[in-house]
């Protein structure tokens, strides 16, 4: 079981690629796309979500394309992943093959998957149960 979606990933990934590239001028959403080599529509819903959620800034016009809203270390991974929840789509393919997402943001997120997993292993209905019964 994935604990973070594929578009999950494309987010973090966009954000950092984002935070990289973005010099004094926007990053389009052609060139991000190119660096993760997937399709210059693909990740418009991803960085639309997180415009709407305050993480990237939008510019418009010919040199027009994505920045972030705010200083680095005020974004999470938390926040990314839960702009990018509002893009989520069902029955998605596999990961694109990009630098960042291989190699920075999959690496990044494996020790913390497993630990999530086995905290929900140790979570069973039998306890949620119980709990759910004293509420009444």
């Amino acid at each position: 079981m994935p604990l973070v979606s594929r578009k999950s990933i494309l987010a973090i990934a966009a954000v950092i690629d984002v935070a990289i590239h973005a010099q004094g001028r926007p990053v389009s959403a052609k060139a991000l796309a190119a660096r993760h080599r997937l399709p210059p529509r693909h990740l418009e819903p991803v960085l639309q979500a997180l415009v709407r959620d305050g993480i990237l800034k939008g510019v418009r016009g010919p040199h027009g394309g994505y920045e972030l809203a705010r200083e680095r270390k005020r974004i999470t991974v938390e926040d990314i992943l839960r702009a990018a929840s509002s893009a989520e789509e069902a029955g998605e393919p596999a990961l694109p093959g990009s630098t960042v997402v291989n190699n920075v943001v999959q690496s990044a997120l494996v020790e913390a998957e497993r630990m999530f997993s086995a905290a929900l292993g140790r979570i069973n209905v039998e306890d949620l149960a119980k709990q759910a019964q004293s509420l009444k």
